[in-house]
């Protein structure tokens, strides 16, 4: 996974879903190879606007995925290989999450 990939400016009302977690030391392969699947699939499904994320050396990070609206954002979530990766992710990634959906005002990027 990028961090931070291409820079984009979205439009006001875009969807951002923010899913901010803590990973487990457990099965890192399975894990970059999970997210790597899941980001492709994402991609393809209708509305995917882009994704931005970071991951620390102490486990935590934030994936922050845009959506052009709150449908295709719950879309996302009930995609049922995305279901099954969420509940391997509870049951062996993540000690802990959360996730915050909101909506973008204003999007601007600046690059040196």
């Amino acid at each position: 996974m990028a961090l931070f990939g291409a820079m984009t400016v979205f439009t006001k009302g875009t969807i951002a879903v923010i899913f901010c977690a803590r990973r487990t030391d457990a099965d890192d392969s399975g894990y970059a190879d999970a997210a790597d699947r899941m980001e492709k699939l994402a991609a393809l499904q209708s509305g995917y606007r882009g994704i931005d994320h970071a991951r620390n050396a102490d486990g935590s990070g934030i994936t922050i995925s845009y959506w052009a609206t709150d449908d295709d954002a719950k879309a996302w979530r009930d995609n049922p290989e995305h279901a099954a990766i969420r509940e391997t992710g509870r049951g062996k990634w993540y000690s802990s999450y959360s996730l915050h959906v909101a909506r973008v005002e204003r999007s601007y990027d600046w690059e040196k």
